[in-house]
């Protein structure tokens, strides 16, 4: 923790927050960070297994729909070839699998941690952000990787880049809300994290992540871009690496706000039953 205060000292003297907060922060990095090791401990490839996971699903797909389906984009500032639809499919991929394998794990966090559940002093608001943040920086090797072809490819970086901030807000606060919700109620309904698999699966279908969203019908698209948040961080991820500008800025405040509404919500029902989850395990 001491070391923690010298190098955040400038930042805590800048921002009003106490001492306890950062204290919550400096064990939240803490689990993170042997999250991450714990994961892919013992491995060669180490914490490459990600890439290599994303790559593997991005040859799937991309072999699938513009090899043998032909589906064909039109994209000002890249070339339309095979290997332009598979950097346009990776970009869609990078922020669902972020999404939804830290959506799913967080799911499971309450109940996979029963010892530290039962111990009074453990803030027990950390356990379902653990996952989630792993996965997000996980997905930060494929994202980086995107980046890289996308500049190989057309030769220049976006400035645009600068924006995916305002991308990866709304993507954490919808994953974590609904990480709560779903953590909460797994300790009272084991059934969730099998049922959240079905749902993860139909909505990565109901988003316009393998398919254009130009190929939804007119009077569905309107909907799809304003009801489901994904479809909104998918195309802003789009916009900003490959594009180069943000054509769905309504679109991302709605999800924004959505997102916002949602984690709200899930933190309130994990606080509810929160009380609960030590006499059930």
């Amino acid at each position: 923790m001491r070391g923690f205060v010298r190098k955040t000292g400038n930042l805590r003297r800048i921002l009003p927050i106490n001492e306890r907060f950062w204290a919550k922060f400096d064990l939240l990095r803490t689990l993170v960070r042997r999250d991450l090791e714990a994961r892919y401990k013992g491995s060669v490839l180490g914490n490459l297994w990600p890439l290599l996971n994303q790559l593997s699903q991005l040859l799937i797909y991309t072999y699938v729909f513009s090899i043998v389906l032909k589906v064909k984009l039109s994209l000002k500032t890249l070339p339309e070839n095979n290997f332009t639809f598979g950097l346009w499919l990776f970009a869609g991929l990078v922020p669902w699998i972020a999404f939804s394998g830290g959506l799913n794990q967080a799911a499971s966090s309450v109940i996979g941690q029963p010892n530290l559940v039962k111990k009074v002093v453990f803030p027990l608001g950390l356990l379902p952000l653990v996952p989630i943040l792993s996965t997000f920086i996980e997905s930060s090797f494929g994202l980086i990787a995107l980046i890289f072809f996308v500049a190989i490819s057309s030769h220049t970086l976006h400035t645009s880049l600068a924006l995916l901030p305002l991308v990866w807000i709304p993507q954490l606060l919808l994953t974590a809300g609904l990480g709560y919700l779903t953590a909460g109620l797994t300790v009272f309904l084991r059934d969730i994290p099998q049922s959240l698999g079905v749902i993860l699966n139909i909505w990565m279908y109901l988003t316009p992540i393998i398919y254009p969203a130009s190929a939804i019908p007119e009077e569905w698209r309107r909907l799809v871009f304003w009801l489901n948040p994904m479809t909104a961080i998918v195309e802003g991820y789009r916009d900003l690496i490959l594009v180069g500008e943000v054509k769905h800025w309504g679109e991302l405040g709605v999800s924004s706000l959505i997102a916002l509404v949602i984690f709200c919500s899930g933190l309130w029902c994990y606080r509810r039953l929160r009380p609960a989850f030590a006499d059930v395990l």
